[in-house]
């Protein structure tokens, strides 16, 4: 078989390529002057998704979990994966004051179920005790009480804030729709009507 193949390559070296309509051979000198050195560093290979932060500060990955640091995401908010065979990046999709969108590195877990979590990222998250549910260092404003008069027609006071009940609309009877789809409920068909 190597025998036949090494007879075949002249030939097919020799022969215009149909589409180029250039002799392969020549054509192949060509490129392969043009090639250049392979780069020092390998070039990485890596697949790139789009996912939510958790309010655990967690993120799902290929059937595992993997953690960011809590001061730097909120709930919600969508972070850049890129994983390679080995590794798993967690970047911010905007950057911060620095420039920096590099969140966290972890190795890739291997099966499914894995949570990979670095218990420092866990730190400003609540910890259950009171009633603190956010993030940051912040505590967030008190809610403000409402006006008396409020909290006993809410629905009433609803679509009166709406921009949607300023517009006028035009009115007129159902029986205009009627004469339009020429249905008429609760009449009968002129031809249908009885004649004595």
């Amino acid at each position: 078989m190597d025998a036949a193949f090494t007879t075949w390559v002249p030939q097919r070296r020799a022969q215009a390529h149909r589409t180029q309509q250039q002799v392969i051979g020549e054509r192949a000198a060509r490129d392969h002057v043009a090639l250049k050195p392979l780069p020092p560093t390998p070039y990485l290979v890596a697949e790139r998704h789009l996912r939510p932060v958790g309010k655990d500060c967690l993120v799902a990955f290929g059937g595992n979990l993997y953690s960011v640091p809590a001061r730097r995401v909120r709930p919600r908010q969508l972070v850049e994966i890129r994983a390679t065979k080995s590794q798993i990046m967690l970047h911010s999709t905007i950057a911060d004051s620095s420039g920096e969108t590099l969140l966290a590195t972890h190795p890739r877990a291997i099966g499914r179920g894995v949570r990979v979590v670095e218990e420092s990222h866990w730190d400003g998250l609540p910890t259950g005790k009171g009633r603190r549910t956010t993030t940051g260092d912040a505590l967030p404003p008190p809610r403000r009480e409402r006006p008396r008069g409020e909290e006993t027609e809410p629905l009433r006071a609803l679509p009166n804030r709406a921009a949607a009940t300023h517009i006028e609309v035009g009115r007129r009877p159902l029986s205009v729709y009627d004469e339009l789809t020429g249905t008429r409920p609760f009449t009968t068909h002129p031809s249908t009507r009885e004649t004595s």
